[in-house]
């Protein structure tokens, strides 16, 4: 969306209201090939694996008795995660996808949906090309029904119909998008394990940032982060989920796309400013090599020797 449709991200091209859906379409049917192209010629051999990794909040009903709102939340989801899970696990857009951007189309006058169709063929090429799914997940919105007038510019964004919330009591210790909810994660690996089979999963990206620097390296929200996050995913283990493994997001302070080096994800701060870039261990390094040597949270009462 960003690189497509806003032109935030590179490529830069604005092409609203059908740039994203197209190059999605390319991506989905490209990686289907490279799919296809391993299990033929290497994975007998190699007996290796090739997923797919996406990245995805989740979505919860403002209010859970509303039934719009409900079909607002499921809206967030396969508009964010199941626009190219769903093609790879059940062998096509979601439903939800093709009816809003269709008819949203057809109210624009177009004679096509913006959102690209799959032969018979490519959908059977596409179903099943996923040994396991990556999943990178930083936060969570609430959401409820809000309808965009079809004589707007069209935009991914305005198919949804809905719009998007946060508690303000939610911490929000990095950028404005990013607040801490850890329950959403354990909802997210859930709906996947519903929705597409309960596929092996791998969590590639879970992390917080900050955008302000801390000299003392004193992290301590990014500690509590990853506690609540990695117990949620313990409790989603424990709801029969299939996670085999976790990656936090990330080791270093890095280039982050259009931040630049301004927003700090790692858990090793970088001086940029020395030519050297030398590292700096944040406090949750050491919180985080408890738990990766202990596979699981540290006992508070065990001694350190």
């Amino acid at each position: 969306e960003k690189g497509y449709e806003t032109g935030e991200h590179a490529p830069g091209l604005k092409l609203g209201g059908c740039g994203a859906y197209k190059a999605a379409h390319h991506i989905i049917k490209t990686h289907a090939k490279v799919w296809h192209s391993y299990n033929n010629t290497w994975r007998r051999e190699q007996r290796g694996m090739v997923g797919i990794s996406l990245t995805s909040g989740w979505g919860e009903p403002v209010d859970p008795h509303s039934q719009t709102d409900r079909d607002a939340a499921e809206r967030y989801i396969q508009f964010h995660l199941g626009w190219f899970a769903n093609p790879i696990y059940r062998g096509d857009y979601p439903e939800v996808m093709k009816n809003y951007v269709g008819r949203k189309s057809a109210q624009q006058g177009l004679g096509t949906s913006r959102l690209p169709t799959f032969t018979v063929q490519e959908k059977t090429y596409i179903k099943g090309t996923s040994d396991f799914l990556g999943i990178g997940h930083f936060t969570t919105r609430y959401v409820l029904q809000k309808s965009f007038p079809f004589l707007q510019v069209s935009s991914y964004h305005t198919d949804h119909d809905l719009a998007e919330l946060v508690d303000p009591n939610w911490p929000a210790p990095g950028p404005k998008w990013l607040y801490s909810v850890p329950w959403g994660f354990r909802r997210l690996l859930n709906f996947i394990k519903t929705q597409y089979g309960n596929p092996l999963i791998y969590v590639t990206e879970n992390g917080v940032s900050e955008t302000v620097q801390c000299s003392q390296l004193c992290d301590e929200w990014r500690i509590q982060y990853l506690k609540g996050y990695i117990n949620e995913i313990l409790k989603a283990l424990n709801d029969g989920v299939n996670v085999k493994g976790y990656t936090a997001w990330s080791l270093l302070d890095k280039f982050e796309w259009n931040k630049g080096f301004s927003e700090r994800f790692g858990l090793y701060h970088i001086d940029f400013t020395n030519k050297n870039k030398p590292r700096y261990p944040k406090a949750s390094v050491d919180y985080y090599k408890k738990i990766i040597s202990a596979n699981g949270f540290p006992n508070p009462r065990e001694v350190m020797s």
